[in-house]
């Protein structure tokens, strides 16, 4: 009899603060805000450009800019981790700026931070005097808005300090933020705690540093800052700081202004209307001006040349070179030797797998294949991240029984997302319904993960086991020097968790973490999980679709391979936990 149930996954009542904080990493949408039209279909963000005919009937069009459904399930998640301890919270804030370069993460937890009511107020004894301070941990949202280390990916950008404010101004925000009591309930003003200070902050150290300001203008920051200047009621201590934003002033209606009204030699980004291509390449290498800075300046009847193109790869990073593929086999560059060698270092340099999505657009089947290698890189890259304190095993048990019917399609993408990531003699993979399949890719790349899997069809039973039965007979063992990681991929409806639980001590599998790629197609069973509390060893789950955003896969499966225990009365052990635990919590740049 199969073990099936409606549970979707450990009971809420049962789960502590690890356990959600894994639950977010997880299960989090990687992107609040997006830069193009999409579709909101039953709360998920789709790009509205190239979307099924089945999306598109389902979705209703979402502008560019905050997707709030996503927006609002991010933070709701901060604040119930927060709300179960509020020193975990901090310390995941904090890990979030120093250790992840997942941005709009970064955008939530500071401005939860800025806005919660631990804020270093004087706690009093009984006779009326100051006994203690409460811990400030509004603190560390400033000091997220603050961190600066030059070169650094990790810091918060001018958009990103922005963005704060829009969003705590969100009505779907302010209203949870109302409800867990950091505001006035009878105020209309949405809560913005300390975020002005931080901003004015931020605003007088770049106006102190003169040259910083220029550079963020250089970079396309111009508007941005004016908003955060706006926004915080900053006021400029000289007439330098308008004058190299190029922003025009006017006396306020209370006639309390006195800086820059008057003699101001506003410093105006000029379009390059009129210069020669050479010219403009001149212009470009002498005031070492960026992409960003170029693009929107240039004449209709010039455009983007493969020479502009060549004076501006100086300032690409490698995110840039990836990103602009499509430009670059536009203008014929990339059959120069050295653009060549600068766009293969990045691709062999990359951190996510939005490369998959760029190789729709490239013409060159070579080039599509070296993208598609970016993409193993980055699981190539997580897997090593995770492994590199333990070496680990891991085995992936790939649910093809006929309740995948319908569903086995996205369990195909999503492996071939992350199987390359594995060094092929350290991963072991079977399917399995009620008989098992061993499978080994021919190489470890995307390409050979699909040819493997391509003819896998859904139907019969389900016996977990059989997986385990026919890599035990195919000579898998694993050294007790290194652990073994469990992957499944399915819906869990099979065997009694206890019964697949026995089968690994006999097949002489000693597991030491158990995950489980969600993919229901119609009901959802407990075999994995009842295993792995059987085994007493950490278990984790994220839902299939996960695996659709190019930005998530990494972070997912170092997540995955260091998943803390689930369950009533067991304490949480994770070398990922453990990190966030260890990590000091952020205090103000004195």
């Amino acid at each position: 009899m199969s073990n099936t149930t409606n549970i979707h996954s450990l009971a809420e009542a049962q789960k502590g603060p690890a356990e959600k904080l894994l639950d977010l990493v997880l299960g989090a949408s990687a992107h609040l805000w997006h830069n193009r039209p999409g579709l909101d279909v039953g709360g998920t963000w789709h790009a509205k450009r190239g979307a099924k005919k089945d999306v598109i009937a389902r979705g209703a069009p979402v502008s560019p800019g905050l997707f709030v459904p996503a927006a609002e399930r991010l933070y709701a998640q901060l604040l119930d981790i927060y709300a179960l301890n509020a020193e975990l919270m901090a310390r995941f804030a904090s890990y979030a700026l120093a250790e992840t370069e997942w941005r709009d993460l970064k955008v939530a937890c500071a401005a939860l931070m800025l806005v919660q009511p631990h804020a270093g107020q004087p706690i009093k004894d009984e006779g009326g005097s100051v006994a203690f301070h409460d811990d400030d941990y509004r603190a560390v949202g400033e000091a997220m808005a603050l961190f600066y280390e030059k070169k650094s990916t990790r810091m918060l950008t001018p958009k990103a300090v922005l963005r704060i404010a829009e969003l705590l101004e969100t009505p779907a925000i302010a209203e949870l933020n109302r409800v867990a009591g950091f505001s006035d309930p009878g105020s209309k003003k949405p809560q913005l705690g300390r975020w002005k200070r931080a901003a004015t902050r931020w605003l007088a150290l770049r106006e102190k540093n003169l040259p910083m300001l220029q550079g963020l203008v250089k970079a396309g920051y111009k508007e941005t800052i004016k908003n955060i200047a706006r926004k915080a009621g900053y006021r400029p201590e000289g007439a330098a700081f308008f004058e190299i934003l190029g922003w025009k002033q006017k006396q306020a209606a209370g006639g309390h202004r006195q800086i820059g009204l008057s003699n101001l030699v506003l410093q105006k980004r000029e379009r390059f209307d009129g210069l020669s291509e050479a010219e403009i390449c001149e212009a470009i290498v002498t005031q070492k001006l960026s992409h960003k800075d170029v693009v929107g300046r240039l004449p209709k009847d010039v455009g983007l040349t493969p020479a502009i193109m060549v004076a501006l790869l100086p300032s690409l990073s490698d995110r840039d070179l990836r990103m602009l593929t499509p430009t670059l086999e536009e203008l014929g560059l990339m059959t120069e030797p050295e653009i060549r060698r600068r766009w293969e270092k990045a691709i062999a340099e990359a951190t996510d797998q939005r490369a998959l999505n760029i190789a729709k657009n490239v013409q060159s089947k070579e080039l599509r294949t070296k993208l598609e290698e970016a993409s193993d890189n980055a699981a190539k890259k997580a897997v090593a991240e995770a492994a590199a304190e333990q070496p680990v095993d891991v085995m992936f048990l790939i649910d093809k029984s006929g309740s995948m019917e319908g569903a086995i399609d996205k369990s195909k993408e999503a492996l071939s997302r992350i199987l390359a990531g594995f060094p092929a003699e350290h991963v072991h993979i079977a399917t399995f319904d009620t008989t098992g399949t061993v499978l080994k890719p021919k190489a470890p790349t995307r390409a050979a993960v699909q040819h493997m899997l391509g003819s896998i069809k859904a139907g019969g039973g389900t016996v977990h086991a059989a997986a385990l039965r026919v890599l035990h007979q195919a000579g898998v063992r694993i050294p007790a020097s290194r652990q073994l990681i469990v992957i499944v991929v399915g819906d869990e409806a099979g065997e009694d968790g206890g019964q697949l639980a026995r089968a690994f001590g006999e097949y002489g599998y000693a597991v030491a973490a158990i995950a489980m790629l969600v993919n229901v197609s119609t009901t959802r069973g407990t075999t994995v999980q009842s295993c792995a509390r059987a085994l007493g060893v950490p278990y984790s789950e994220v839902q299939i679709d996960q695996f659709e955003d190019p930005y998530q896969v990494p972070r997912v499966l170092r997540a995955l391979l260091e998943a803390p225990k689930l369950g009533p009365g067991v304490a949480a052990q994770s070398g990922w936990l453990e990190r966030v635990l260890a990590t000091p919590i952020l205090t103000l740049p004195s």
